[in-house]
């Protein structure tokens, strides 16, 4: 890492915990996965005497008004925030200024805007800047989803025990960002604070290293006889799982988080090479301390 620091010894990192609040109006714009999960949980926890959604499809809209955790479907964004409390950004990376620009004029004073985007720095900075005064955003990023996609297979639990980034800018509003903090708390997340920059960092290492190293290794194997993958074991489709996820997505987060990936891409090509060299001399004690650091590295995962 840049900072020179452990992940877990990185000094913005603060657990908070905090009663739970309910909130007047939550917003959902924009619920795919990520969204409708929000929705399902608050509805389900009983965090917001009002859930409003809104999503671009018209046939997705009347969908959602069937829904039990929607208390409203609006037909426009600036429609959705107009009495909002708290609101989120459910869309995809690309799409969350579009939108925080969009719905700014219309957000009533004190509303808190905050978002689920897996890429922090520009965003925060750009929804921030959007933002009229008197009226916040607080970035956020919960570690959790699946190779699947949309609100149908949203889930009430998906954020339980997982861990969720609150990213404030210097300077933001202490009360908002406690107010996002208690939110993502409430629905279950362990809340992390980071900057957006920190941030980035370190998903380029935990997050969006892997999927290029999934997506690569299937790619590559894709070049061998279709048949080879119906005679791996399990671990194979352990290591690959995440090369099923979204591309449309994952194109999005390689390219907002492009210089901090490329980064991880060297140092980990880096020690690639050094194993590959040890195989090569033969160098059986390197190569055992290489999997010994790997096992206790891996085994070192809470429960």
């Amino acid at each position: 890492m840049r900072s020179g620091l452990s992940i877990d010894k990185l000094d913005i990192f603060q657990r908070l915990a905090f009663s739970q609040s309910v909130l007047d109006n939550l917003v959902i714009l924009a619920p795919g996965l990520l969204g409708g999960s929000v929705a399902k949980a608050a509805h389900a926890r009983g965090l917001a005497r009002r859930i409003t959604v809104w999503t671009r499809r018209p046939e997705a809209r009347l969908k959602l008004r069937e829904q039990p955790w929607c208390t409203t479907v609006a037909e426009t964004p600036a429609a959705a925030v107009a009495e909002a409390s708290l609101v989120v950004l459910a869309a995809p990376v690309e799409k969350i200024i579009e939108l925080a620009l969009q719905i700014a004029p219309h957000l009533p004073a004190g509303a808190i805007v905050t978002d689920v985007g897996s890429v922090k720095g520009s965003l925060s900075r750009a929804c921030h800047a959007a933002l009229p005064s008197g009226r916040h955003f607080v970035g956020a990023h919960p570690m959790a989803g699946s190779e699947k996609t949309g609100w149908e297979n949203a889930s009430e639990t998906l954020f339980e025990r997982r861990v969720c980034f609150v990213t404030p800018l210097e300077g933001t509003d202490a009360a908002a960002t406690e107010t996002v903090v208690r939110f993502w708390h409430d629905l279950g997340g362990e809340v992390t604070t980071a900057t957006p920059d920190q941030h980035d960092e370190i998903v380029a290492h935990i997050s969006h290293l892997p999927q290029a190293l999934a997506t690569t290794l299937a790619d590559f194997l894709a070049t061998k006889p279709p048949g080879w993958r119906n005679l791996s074991g399990g671990g194979l489709r352990d290591t690959t799982r995440i090369a099923a996820s979204d591309a449309t997505m994952w194109i999005e987060i390689f390219q907002q988080n492009h210089d901090e990936i490329l980064r991880a891409l060297n140092k980990f090509q880096d020690e690639l090479h050094r194993f590959q060299s040890a195989l090569a001399n033969r160098d059986w004690p390197e190569v055992r301390a290489r999997l010994e650091r790997g096992k206790a590295w891996r085994d070192g995962f809470r429960p």
